[in-house]
């Protein structure tokens, strides 16, 4: 069996203008599937590092402690997640440690950071997003605060 190649000179560089044509395409489509993922990374580290923040204040003995406390462990999420923020905004809602003792209290922080995505070559996309979650932890209503 014999293979016969043609030798048409109307089908040279077809091969080229396929590419040029098809790899842009492909990559509008694929592009906001990257941007997506990204985000959904982003937002489930930036979660994380609240829930951690808010435990650790909850478990604090003051208010000033219970702040440092919640700034220290969400940098610390973010930063073993190896999530880049461009910047990180902490903000640490400690007003119930001034409740009584026996009244149910709660510690409230909000993580909100700014993710770079101006690497992702996509029409459309913003070259940042800011990616925010808030958490909440009771405080033990028995504990001396």
């Amino acid at each position: 069996m014999r293979w016969v190649r043609s030798s048409d000179p109307d089908e040279r560089g077809s091969a080229a203008v396929e590419a040029a044509i098809g790899v842009p395409a492909f990559m509008l489509f694929v592009g906001p599937i990257i941007f997506a993922g990204r985000t959904a990374v982003a937002h489930q580290a930036v979660e994380s590092a609240a829930a951690d923040a808010a435990r650790s204040a909850s478990i604090a003995r003051s208010s000033s402690t219970a702040r440092s406390d919640a700034l220290e462990a969400a940098r610390a999420s973010l930063n073993n997640q190896e999530l880049d923020c461009v910047n990180i905004d902490i903000a640490v809602a400690t007003g119930d440690f001034s409740k009584p003792i026996g009244q149910a209290g709660t510690v409230k922080v909000t993580v909100e950071c700014r993710v770079d995505l101006s690497d992702l070559s996509v029409p459309g996309t913003p070259g940042s997003r800011i990616v925010r979650a808030s958490m909440t932890s009771p405080l033990d209503s028995w504990r001396e605060r």
